[in-house]
């Protein structure tokens, strides 16, 4: 089983969100975070004065998923986030022990 955790813009969410749907996993958290790449922020102006915006506002997806889904899930998740611009944002996979579901108790893929 393998943990995805994508970091992608926010404009981009729904439109990863029914690719990965489309494929099968119906499962996910999402979560807004702020962060910093290669791209160092920005300078934004706001009534004549400016700002300079260290944290770029991103969205955070997690979803768990079978092995054998892993690959096909990221692939998505590029072909739908990627613009092509700096800050499209990362993808990490990460392989895991145990899965439980609590209400039920069922463990390993049977809890995804």
């Amino acid at each position: 089983m393998k943990k995805i955790e994508a970091i992608i813009k926010p404009f981009k969410l729904d439109e990863v969100k029914d690719a990965l749907n489309t494929i099968g996993i119906q499962g996910m958290t999402v979560t807004e975070v702020k962060g910093f790449g290669r791209q160092k922020g920005h300078v934004e102006l706001y009534r004549g004065a400016e700002y300079d915006i260290s944290f770029i506002p991103k969205v955070k997806i997690e979803a768990v998923v079978s092995d054998a889904m892993a690959d096909k899930a990221v692939a998505t998740i590029i072909e739908k986030a990627k613009t092509g611009k700096i800050g499209d944002g990362k993808i990490f996979v990460s392989s895991l022990e145990q899965i439980v579901r609590i209400r039920t108790g069922e463990t390993g893929e049977t809890a995804i």
